[in-house]
């Protein structure tokens, strides 16, 4: 077992009290985000767009952002891709992911001038973490000063969507880009051993046939097992020679990926067993916020945004129903749930790095 799995095991989130939350999520603007961070996305954004070349927003000064552009083969010939990474704290070992993915699906222009916008699928989980990084930016520069070994990272991938028609080789252009070239680069800076995957990664277990067997969060309602986007990635390349024959790493700290956020009544349900302790956890952020009257057009039952386990979803993949239809735009978001999911994610976020608004003090993140 490594170090970087030592850490992980040993890290105890905080729990923020009353007081703490409500001074927190004062600083958070569902629309200073709609109007700064949300409207500039909702526009088409499929790869050579013009939207697409602009990107989305940068988190404030002080975070490390580095831009990953290659060119990969499509179905329509070469193109472009540029995945987007921001860091608070580059030399930190380990690091909390949140992802999304900031490109559109493609449609041909023959369907009568329509555009899809993709409000759901990820406008809106691009514009929920932008939002995230502004409304703790006091608390994070008070993180990243302290030189913890823990730190936050933000992953903006492109080229999710199929261009044509979903495959192995036309899906997830960058997050398999990016899962190679981290592979590849030292990390700490200096390093021998390790690389920037051992930084979101922990301890090696059974693999099976996938190579990889990793275990990921999605907030999209589903938690993936090999599944997931960075997975499916991670199975076309080689096991880290680190690793032991026949073993797989599996991702750290979290790597928590938003998508397909923002229409009405969601459910999130617990999926497999590798992530029930994390599920629970943003279970109990949500019926505390309901209890102090934080979340908004919040139904009294225990069906919550978050469904508990004795209540599944009754779908395995609980998407949208303008999933992927010209009606994933502006008009079918629901602005309540919305903020709702952003108040849990900040709350979580804040107390996984153990920071306290005010006080500020970093105490579990070495």
């Amino acid at each position: 077992m490594d170090v970087f799995a030592h850490s992980f095991i040993g890290h105890k989130p905080s729990t923020l009290s009353s007081s703490d939350i409500t001074r927190v999520l004062s600083h958070t603007d569902l629309n200073q985000m709609w109007q700064r961070d949300l409207r500039p996305l909702l526009v088409s954004r499929y790869p050579i767009s013009a939207a697409h070349l602009e990107h989305p927003g940068s988190p404030r000064a002080g975070w490390d952002v580095k831009e990953d552009t290659f060119e990969s083969h499509t179905p329509y010939g070469p193109m472009t891709f540029n995945n987007i990474i921001a860091t608070l704290n580059p030399s930190a070992k380990r690091r909390l992911v949140l992802a999304c993915h900031y490109d559109s699906k493609y449609y041909p222009p023959q369907w009568h001038g329509r555009e899809f916008l993709g409000a759901t699928d990820s406008a809106v989980p691009c514009a929920m973490m932008l939002e995230l990084v502004q409304a703790l930016d006091h608390e994070l520069k008070t993180l990243k000063g302290s030189s913890p070994n823990l730190s936050l990272q933000l992953l903006f991938f492109d080229g999710e969507e199929a261009l044509f028609q979903w495959t192995s080789t036309d899906s997830l252009y960058g997050s398999r880009h990016l899962a190679k070239k981290m592979e590849n680069a030292a990390h700490p800076p200096g390093a021998t051993d390790t690389n920037e995957m051992h930084g979101i990664t922990k301890i090696c277990t059974e693999s099976g046939a996938h190579g990889y067997n990793c275990t990921v969060a999605r907030a999209d309602g589903v938690v993936w097992d090999v599944y997931a986007d960075i997975q499916q990635a991670l199975r076309t390349e080689p096991a880290p020679a680190q690793c032991p024959e026949n073993r797989a790493y599996v991702p750290t700290d979290l790597f928590v990926l938003l998508d397909l956020i923002g229409g009405p009544s969601p459910r999130f349900g617990n999926q497999f067993p590798n992530t029930a302790w994390w599920l629970t956890r943003i279970q109990n952020i949500e019926c505390r916020l309901h209890h102090m009257g934080q979340l908004k057009d919040h139904p009294n039952d225990i069906t919550l945004l978050l469904a508990r386990c004795a209540h599944p979803p009754s779908h395995p993949h609980p998407f949208p129903s303008m999933w992927h239809t010209f009606d994933d735009n502006e008009q079918n978001l629901d602005r309540s749930t919305i903020e709702n999911l952003k108040k849990i994610l900040q709350v979580f976020v804040l107390e996984y790095l153990n920071m306290k608004p005010q006080s500020l003090n970093p105490q579990n993140t070495h």
